[in-house]
């Protein structure tokens, strides 16, 4: 399995990123993925989940910022950001589950600046 995520970079806060995760190696289309970030100096959080059938779920704190996507076809599964805040600079990972093993791909780096 493997998980490639892109799109992070320099936003400044109140600005909006869309990042990108490719996944190949597993038949996409039947697992949940999630986003995750882990800033500096703090635990890895989820962001935000999407069920196979598409159904998206996030914690309360970002509910009406971030918004997960999935596209089973080209295999890939987006985050979009908005109304960015230099608390949400972390590097953003994508992630899977399969069976009982858990995968996160390389991450992409967000930064925010004040």
């Amino acid at each position: 399995v493997q998980l490639q995520a892109s799109g992070g970079g320099l936003v400044q806060a109140g600005g909006s990123l869309r990042l990108s995760c490719k996944a190949s190696g597993i038949n996409f289309r039947l697992y949940a993925m999630s986003w995750y970030r882990q800033a500096e100096g703090k635990q890895p959080e989820v962001v935000a989940n999407i069920t196979s059938g598409g159904v998206s779920s996030y914690p309360e704190y970002l509910k009406g910022r971030f918004a997960i996507s999935r596209d089973n076809v080209r295999r890939m599964v987006y985050l979009q950001m908005n109304s960015l805040e230099p608390e949400d600079a972390a590097v953003y990972y994508c992630g899977t589950a399969v069976g009982s093993r858990r995968y996160r791909g390389q991450g992409t780096q967000v930064t925010v600046s004040s």
